[in-house]
């Protein structure tokens, strides 16, 4: 099975652990057997394997979200990265291209596209199986898996198909309606519209070179930026006759709000909280190292990290956004493909940022040109580069950058290393910095 995973979003919904760097899909807030926590896109990850072992994976993405991917997946997934945002169709294009000329996939093989951070079992995955060899049978352009409601969602556009049968023919689309709207299409039998959709390669490719101009990678890659933004939708779904829809029965969720996400959390207090006297139906989630108690509460959440602190009634947790909209869009805290970092203070002048590198893992070789740095090495064993020159350091060590110098630091094969980097400068900023390839390290 080929499928795209389709990753995007800022999860604002989702603040204060959501930023525009860490999205929802990344927060780990579901529990495993073994006690440890995996993020939604982990999750979904690990399902896709144990259903389809030879899946080829392929995550559509912004530059901004790569390094967090990597971080939580490993080396071994394919990544289609979006130069820019520019809605659906062109994410999509683009990936589809990617698959035939970097993944050398047939035209004629099926490729099943769905959103990376639904909440759903094992039989979804067998269901997207099942999309992909029903769009092999070559009897529809477009094949859409559409989900069973289990209310009259105002969130979601819905498909109405002219059959109750397993795979029907589709008779039309509905935008996300009002309730009252909502439950009429449902005595028509309605389905929700998920997202989710298979095709063979050869459709989209040509809908790219008629739509687009251009099919070719590098192209699309190249003038992403001059792209229509359009959404998968608009461009191809409305226009196309021969669309057919196979309802999925089972449970999906969509947890794209507090209220949403604390029903599936297996714990109510994740992090260092406690829920004393007269809580019902609380939740903690808590990124910080003190602690945070609840007393005399209902129906709330309380989630803190270095971003900000939220305390919210469950229900008015849907309606962040627009607050969220008004705060500053500092990003204090990301995922990296060499660990984690999060920033401790900031003043005029200097930046105070902690990182956690895992073993074996190394940063870009690069330069900043209005800041000078200064590492404190408090766990752990690396070597530090600078200017080419290999330092071996551990726990103690302190290491000056000044501003203009070429620099990178390695954890130890065996251990995590953290350190404390000071930044200091009257321009701080994200764009100040240059990479270059990693030096031939000197005796």
């Amino acid at each position: 099975m080929n499928i795209i995973l389709l990753s995007g979003g800022s999860g604002k919904r989702l603040w204060p652990l959501s930023n525009d760097i860490r999205s929802k899909q990344f927060i780990k807030l579901f529990k495993r057997p073994d006690g440890s926590y995996e993020s939604m896109i982990e999750r979904v990850y690990r399902q896709i394997r144990t259903v389809d072992p030879e899946a080829r994976v392929t995550i559509a993405t912004s530059r901004t979200q790569v390094s967090s991917i990597l971080n939580l997946l490993g080396t071994d997934v394919n990544i289609s990265v979006e130069p820019t945002r520019r809605d659906t169709f062109p994410a999509i294009a683009l990936a589809s291209a990617y698959l035939h000329e970097k993944c050398h996939v047939p035209e004629d093989e099926s490729v099943v596209v769905c959103p990376v951070d639904p909440y759903v079992n094992d039989d979804y995955f067998h269901a997207l199986k099942a999309l992909s060899e029903q769009a092999d049978k070559g009897e529809a352009n477009l094949v859409l898996m559409g989900i069973e409601p289990t209310y009259p969602s105002e969130k979601y556009g819905y498909i109405i198909p002219e059959a109750k049968a397993p795979v029907s023919t589709v008779c039309t689309f509905k935008e996300k309606p009002d309730e009252a709207t909502a439950r009429e299409y449902l005595k028509q039998g309605a389905l929700w519209n998920g997202g989710v959709f298979a095709y063979k390669l050869g459709y989209v490719l040509d809908r790219a070179r008629t739509l687009l101009d251009t099919s070719d990678y590098q192209t699309l890659f190249d003038h992403y930026a001059e792209l229509r933004k359009i959404s998968f939708d608009y461009a191809v779904v409305e226009h196309e006759a021969k669309i057919q829809v196979m309802c999925f029965h089972g449970e999906w969720k969509d947890l794209g709000t507090w209220n949403t996400l604390t029903e599936e959390m297996s714990e109510p207090v994740i992090g260092h909280g406690i829920l004393g006297e007269h809580c019902e139906d609380v939740h903690i989630v808590n990124e910080l190292s003190v602690p945070i108690l609840a007393m005399g509460l209902e129906h709330a959440v309380i989630s803190a990290s270095p971003q900000g602190i939220l305390v919210s009634n469950l229900e008015a947790s849907a309606r962040i956004k627009p607050y969220v909209d008004q705060l500053p869009d500092q990003i204090m805290f990301a995922r990296k493909s060499w660990g984690d970092f999060r920033i401790l203070d900031v003043s005029q002048g200097s930046m105070t940022v902690k990182i956690e590198m895992r073993p074996g893992a190394h940063m870009s070789y690069h330069a900043h040109h209005a800041r000078n740095e200064i590492w404190t090495v408090l766990d752990g064993r690396g070597t530090a580069i600078v200017d080419g020159e290999a330092r071996s350091v551990c726990a103690g060590d302190v290491i000056s950058i000044p501003c203009g110098a070429k620099h990178t630091m390695r954890a130890d094969p065996e251990t995590p290393l953290t350190l404390m980097e000071m930044q200091l400068g009257e321009d701080i900023a994200v764009a100040d910095k240059t990479k270059f390839d990693m030096p031939a390290e000197k005796e």
